[in-house]
């Protein structure tokens, strides 16, 4: 049988293999906040690279970025990035990940971070998604998938995230130097009850504590620990498209930095600070923030009237977080 011939039998087989492995999905990042922000983007190891790994985000501004089928990794904002003047090298107040550039060339974020996680369509099944506080916070991010049922206590097809603000909330021990974020318990103390290690590396034995539900009373549908799964993530059928808003209702108040060593202007977009929700407390030019939809429960649990969700233990430092007008929810 000559080269051509073969080349026939070949063919075929990969096209029909490429047509059950789903479609690419789109990513879609919207910037609500009223400064500019830079998102980073790592793939886990076996996941392609995308393109770009990093790039700025004006205010108001958004940015397409294609994912193939099967794609898993991680997403997130940088705050207050600039360029040192005599090194050239960009750095950022938050979220930096350390690769001096735009672009973040598979390196992660610098805690602390609001990451946004996604598994897509595996085996050509369901996309996984959730937004994780495991790393800290530093800016309010909330995902929808295209077409997804918006609200009610649903962990499939509805938005995932953190739309309240934490800066303002977060216990002065979690604080982040010069206020650029709130910490984790686990990257605060280091402690294996925190960071669910050691002999607490298991669900049983890695339980909530003060700490993880002082950041469950205020978001709901992220990730408070490590092993915080059933309320946390989130499934859709594979194939959809997704949009991943920074600052979506909530303006976050956090402090303007330049970032460590930035002497220079930023490399895009305005003057570098820690940015607050654009249009005034709604966010859009029109005041209304972010376009959740009307049902997004999310949209209502940023302005204190979501209906109720997961029930968590009081803790003595719930009010301390929460703040006038917090949602606080006791069993």
């Amino acid at each position: 049988m000559g080269v051509a011939t073969r080349i026939c039998f070949v063919v075929p087989v990969l096209i029909c293999t490429s047509s059950r492995g789903g479609r690419a999905a789109t990513f879609t990042f919207v910037n609500r906040c009223a400064a500019t922000v830079w998102p980073g983007i790592q793939s886990n190891a076996g996941s392609s690279r995308l393109d770009p790994t990093g790039f700025a985000l004006p205010a108001g501004a958004s940015r397409a970025v294609p994912a193939p089928s099967g794609w898993s990794g991680r997403v997130w904002a940088r705050t207050g990035c600039a360029q040192d003047a005599a090194s050239g090298k960009v750095a950022c107040a938050t979220g930096d990940c350390g690769s001096g550039s735009l672009e973040c060339d598979g390196r992660n974020a610098a805690t602390p971070a609001t990451l946004a996680e996604f598994t897509l369509d595996p085996a050509g099944g369901n996309d996984f998604y959730d937004v994780s506080l495991v790393d800290g916070y530093n800016l309010p991010v909330v995902v929808e998938p295209a077409g997804g049922g918006g609200g009610g206590a649903t962990t499939t097809c509805a938005a995932a995230g953190c739309a309240a603000d934490l800066s303002e909330r977060c216990p002065a021990e979690l604080r982040a130097e010069g206020g650029a974020g709130c910490r984790s318990a686990c990257d605060a103390f280091g402690r294996p009850e925190y960071c669910c290690s050691g002999a607490y590396a298991s669900p049983s034995t890695c339980r909530p504590t003060a700490y993880s539900q002082l950041f469950k009373s205020a978001c709901l549908r992220s990730y408070s620990y490590a092993y915080d799964d059933p309320t946390s993530t989130f499934t859709c059928a594979g194939g959809r498209d997704y949009t991943i808003t920074f600052c979506p209702v909530a303006p976050p108040s956090l402090k303007s930095s330049s970032g460590p060593g930035a002497t220079a202007a930023a490399p895009a977009g305005p003057t570098p600070q820690m940015p607050r929700l654009a249009g005034g407390q709604g966010g859009g030019p029109d005041g209304q923030g972010v376009m959740l939809g009307d049902s997004s429960w999310l949209a209502s649990l940023a302005t204190g009237a979501a209906p109720p969700g997961p029930a968590l233990r009081a803790s003595p430092l719930v009010p301390l977080l929460l703040g006038v007008g917090g949602l606080l929810l006791v069993l």
